[in-house]
């Protein structure tokens, strides 16, 4: 079974940065497109960023510029690393895993494995 683990969310000020993480096991990681999602109460889910295999990398047009997604093949983690938040990002932030038939951005229906979440508040 696909197994993921998100870490490292918290409360922060507006302005202030967080370092999102993802540990991955139970399947072969480095042919798997990465992503994180979001979703806030009462919203529907948002796609925040995906890297792929061969380090393609898509941003949801609400982030670019202020997160950053990275992947570590060798420790099996993906990371986000954010930073300038705002009230807006505060959500709940989910890593999946996708098996890439082709496709790695932000379409849910894509995602076959999902963590259990880690909740981000910005006050």
């Amino acid at each position: 079974d696909v197994q993921l683990v998100e870490s490292g969310g918290g409360s922060v000020q507006a302005g202030g940065s967080l370092r999102l993480s993802c540990a991955a096991s139970g399947y072969t990681y480095s042919s798997y497109c990465m992503g994180w999602f979001r979703q806030a109460p009462g919203k529907e889910r948002e796609g925040v960023a995906a890297i792929d295999t061969d380090g393609a990398i898509f941003y949801g047009n609400r982030v670019k510029g202020r997160f950053t997604i990275s992947r570590d093949d060798i420790k099996n983690t993906v990371t986000l690393q954010m930073s300038r938040l705002t009230q807006e990002d505060s959500a709940m932030y989910y890593c999946a895993a996708n098996p890439d038939y082709g496709y790695c951005g932000d379409g849910s229906w894509a995602y076959t494995s999902w963590g259990q979440g880690t909740q981000v508040t910005v006050s």
